[in-house]
């Protein structure tokens, strides 16, 4: 792993055991398959796909917060240097503290029962991260500050904010035990557009800040074309495409890609766009189909597609895709940043 990497996943797998009868076969949901990807230092690193294509359990799987089944995943920060399916007790209590979660939810997420300072507070209280109370209070206020929080919230009780004032608890929370990974699972999917925007440049102003390396969960393409410095696209837990933010918008290859690309509605009231539909059956994650998984939806599916399952290919430095046919396709389908054809 080279020093601008802080984690690199090789052929990382997470499958959950189905409970079954004496005499049946056991079997497994394939939520993760096969999936290799690295996330630089001090970048966001987007994760987009449909609900139910396996970015939320990729990413407790890096948290360590799901178990891995198969493949490699190893972290390193500059002072520590970890293979986290090997961790020893005190290393895996070290790690939690260098990578945290912002939740999707920021109402479901907080305590009712807590105030804002003992929200915050709680990480450093577990893990032990302070010795004394004063020392505590000191790191609640100075993250609660980077939050846009003053001193007056931290005595509140959650009912009492809105649900862009919860988000940004729920981000002090995630950071005050001064983390350099950070998993933002949805984390502006439950707020209205304007707040969305409030969220995502406190985040980025954040990252900055602090020189924090964030893996950004969504399945809205306009937050991550506005956020992500990479993009890595998901079906059916493998990655079918990954690209620089730009170079992925501007020149998609894949055929799903460009499906997910076309739907992005234009801020043109007039232009109906040409959205390329999706149609067919997402397949059985307890009984994959050999082959490429997008076969049953994807219109230029042919018989290679639906006999060997596509390796990411590397198109050009740093944008890989998973797919047999896509020099074939090149430029059958307008990217995003194409004019888009009226009807």
């Amino acid at each position: 792993m080279t020093d601008d990497i802080l984690i690199s996943a090789r052929n990382l797998s997470v499958r959950f055991p189905l409970s079954g009868g004496l005499l049946s076969e056991k079997t497994y949901v394939h939520a993760v398959e096969d999936v290799s990807i690295d996330i630089e230092k001090g970048k966001f690193f987007g994760l987009v796909g449909e609900s139910g294509s396996g970015k939320t359990t990729l990413g407790r799987a890096l948290l360590l917060a799901n178990p891995i089944t198969h493949g490699e995943v190893s972290y390193s920060d500059g002072d520590v240097d970890y293979d986290l399916r090997s961790l020893t007790r005190q290393q895996r209590r070290d790690y939690y503290s260098r990578a945290q979660l912002i939740f999707q939810d920021p109402y479901a997420a907080l305590s009712p029962r807590m105030t804002v300072r003992d929200i915050i507070a709680e990480p450093l209280e577990v893990m032990k991260l302070t010795s004394s109370r004063r020392e505590t209070d000191e790191r609640v206020r100075e993250i609660a500050a980077k939050c846009r929080l003053n001193l007056e919230h931290l005595r509140r009780f959650p009912h009492a904010f809105s649900g862009g004032q919860r988000q940004r608890i729920s981000i002090a929370r995630a950071l005050v035990s001064r983390p350099r990974f950070v998993v933002a699972d949805e984390s502006v999917a439950a707020l209205d557009v304007s707040i969305q925007a409030d969220i995502l440049n406190l985040l980025k102003s954040i990252q900055r800040d602090l020189g924090l390396t964030f893996l950004f969960i969504s399945h809205d393409l306009s937050v991550v074309a506005h956020t992500c410095d990479h993009v890595a696209l998901m079906y059916f837990g493998r990655l079918v495409e990954t690209a620089p933010t730009r170079e992925l918008f501007a020149a998609p290859k894949h055929p799903y890609t460009k499906a997910l690309l076309s739907a992005i509605p234009s801020l043109d009231p007039d232009d109906r766009g040409q959205v390329q539909k999706l149609e067919g059956e997402i397949p059985s994650q307890t009984n994959p189909p050999p082959g490429c998984k997008f076969q049953t939806r994807c219109p230029f599916a042919i018989d290679v597609c639906r006999r060997d399952e596509p390796a990411l290919e590397m198109v050009e430095d740093r944008h890989r895709v998973a797919c047999h046919r896509w020099k074939e396709l090149e430029g059958t389908v307008p990217s995003a940043l194409e004019v888009r054809a009226e009807s």
